[in-house]
């Protein structure tokens, strides 16, 4: 059978396009020839109104206006149709190119990332429906505000679409320094928070915590707890670690607490950390059992031969705690001296009097109860430096007691908090190591306690939890957004994996004796490359929501929205109040120089 000629039809095609694009251009050019005539005769009253004949209004308009001047009849079906037809294609071009780049013309949406359809659960509609059935409180409401809804992480990217996380959604935000983590995350989601917020922070100067201070004090009572001075606040709170501590579950938790700021998850399971970490939750147990405070437990480890946590620990029918104290009490004097040292290097910082100052009884000063704080509207500043040691045990200690208070309160109330209860866990893997934090990520959004835990890479997550143990806070997670700066090449290319693969188009064309052919062909290519995940530009994230699609997100920092001038003031006075603080303690006192002359 004969092939067709290669050349010939390509020539048909050519030919078709040429007709195609003429029809298209000569069409609206004759309407509007004869539009612009017919208006132009009315309005100089120059001839009667001519048929509707397009054709002829183009070609030969000075027969249908026979009485109109050769200017008017250039202006009028030459120069304003020609123009008007240049306008509208422009406009098409313009409308056309907006919504193949996704609505906005902004930025250009990447084919294959999720469209509003793929991820609806998360957008207005739906997340306020949720909202209304997760919290009693808004079931008749007649209008709820999008704060009261959930969590806005950003627009879809190139449109105006928010994208929220529920009231039951737990979160792990993987974001590199100054790629947004704390301006388009941690603000704006505790100043739009409708119940009570943790936060913690190793910085308070033009952070979250100057930013929100003074926004959440109108809606509640602020609560720093600040033992190293980031924020050079005035102690204005104590409260006790012991409270909880007072089973062997709560002892062995706080003792956790201390163990895990001090050493990395690889190092927690040797002899020497472990029983370490027992003696100390053995002394938190009788301190507690006691009422005593918990600097009493570092002269009890000074003391190894102290016999009033022995007694203590059997008065209250702990007879086995007892007995495995007074073994290691006991044991080999080397063994001994060598755990009890571990322990006391955890502890160390109960022996500065200004960090133990915050944990002990302070009189004329509140103390801080957490069952108290999880139904109210406060807002609870943790701060800590990184590497804190001991400090930043006592800030994990006490993130963890809010959330636990939290989950009993839910409970009692039915199951969830309402209004559900933020924490923003910033710089989580240097401040606040809670060491079974992806075991809670599995029932903490249920009970309308909703984390967010910010971390600067992957691998610092390995590092604080493990390998295991980051991975199920990943899997735990049903949310996770992703910054720029991802310089990790492993996780990257993950990532790329996560989101998957689209099917592209691809024109060959090829040369033979017998002409051009031009053939397609479909082939898979990944959506987002690895090199392009490290290469997000700022104000972009990717949000991975479980059984969705992964979207690109334009982020929304709190210095672009509306009452922003009124929130950037506060800050700075806020601020310059820690650097006035900061100077006054460094100067010199006249005690330093001896009595005045």
């Amino acid at each position: 059978m004969p092939q067709p000629n290669s050349s010939s039809t390509d020539g048909y095609d050519i030919a078709f396009r040429v007709l195609g694009i003429a029809i298209a251009i000569a069409v609206p050019l004759a309407n509007l020839a004869w539009l612009g005539g017919t208006i132009t005769a009315k309005v100089t009253d120059a001839d009667p109104g001519a048929p509707y004949q397009p054709v002829a209004a183009l070609l030969h308009p000075e027969q249908l206006w026979p009485h109109l001047g050769e200017t008017s009849l250039l202006i009028g079906t030459r120069i304003v149709p020609g123009t008007l037809l240049l306008a509208l294609a422009v406009a098409a071009a313009v409308l056309y190119k907006r919504h193949k780049d996704g609505g906005s013309g902004r930025k250009k949406r990447i084919e294959g990332m999720a469209k509003h359809k793929d991820i609806e659960p998360l957008m207005s509609k739906a997340i306020t429906a949720k909202a209304r059935s997760l919290r009693p409180s808004l079931k008749n409401a007649k209008h709820i505000d999008a704060a009261d809804s959930g969590i806005l992480l950003g627009n879809l990217q190139g449109t105006k679409h928010e994208v929220r996380m529920g009231f039951e959604d737990v979160a792990v935000a993987i974001m590199a320094p100054r790629s947004g983590k704390t301006t388009s995350l941690a603000i704006p989601s505790i100043l739009a928070a409708p119940g009570p917020v943790i936060l913690t922070s190793n910085k308070a100067a033009g952070d979250a915590y100057t930013a929100t201070l003074d926004a959440r004090a109108a809606i509640g009572r602020t609560w720093s707890m600040d033992p190293q001075q980031i924020a050079h606040a005035e102690r204005a709170m104590w409260w006790n670690p012991l409270a909880d501590a007072k089973t062997l579950d709560g002892a062995g938790r706080l003792a956790s607490h201390f163990l895990a700021a001090s050493v990395d998850a690889s190092q927690q399971g040797d002899f020497w950390s472990k029983a370490g970490s027992n003696i100390l939750s053995q002394l938190f147990l009788a301190a507690a059992l006691a009422e005593r405070p918990i600097t009493d437990v570092m002269a009890w480890l000074a003391f190894p031969a102290d016999r009033t946590p022995l007694d203590i620990l059997r008065d209250h029918n702990f007879a086995a705690v007892a007995a495995q104290l007074k073994g290691t009490v006991e044991g080999p004097p080397e063994t001994r001296d060598g755990i009890y040292e571990t322990a006391r290097q955890y502890a160390a910082a109960l022996l500065n009097t200004e960090i133990a100052a915050w944990v002990t009884p302070q009189k004329n000063l509140p103390e801080f109860t957490p069952s108290t704080f999880v139904t109210s509207t406060d807002t609870l500043y943790l701060l800590s430096k990184d590497g804190g040691g001991g400090a930043s045990a006592l800030i994990a200690a006490c993130a963890d007691s809010v959330m636990r208070a939290a989950t009993a309160q839910a409970e009692r109330a039915g199951g969830r908090l309402d209004p559900p209860m933020l924490a923003i866990l910033d710089e989580a893997a240097n401040v606040c190591k809670i060491s079974d934090l992806p075991d809670l990520y599995s029932h903490l959004g249920s009970r309308g306690i909703i984390p967010i835990t910010i971390l600067q890479s992957y691998r610092q997550g390995q590092k604080c939890w493990g390998d295991a143990g980051m991975d199920a806070l990943w899997s735990a997670s049903t949310i996770k957004v992703i910054g720029s700066g991802i310089d990790d090449t492993d996780f990257a290319d993950k990532l790329s994996r996560l989101i998957g693969d689209h099917d592209v188009e691809t024109t060959s064309t090829s040369t033979s004796e017998s002409g051009k052919s031009t053939s397609l062909s479909m082939r898979q290519e990944r959506i987002l490359a690895a090199d392009a995940i490290r290469a997000l530009p700022k104000g972009t994230a990717l949000a991975f929501a479980t059984g969705m699609r992964a979207a690109m997100l334009d982020l929304r920092p709190w210095y672009l929205e509306p009452g922003a001038d009124e929130l950037s003031a506060a800050s700075d006075r806020a601020s310059k109040g820690i650097t006035a603080r900061a100077i006054a303690k460094a100067a010199p006192k006249q005690s330093d120089f001896g009595p005045a002359a």
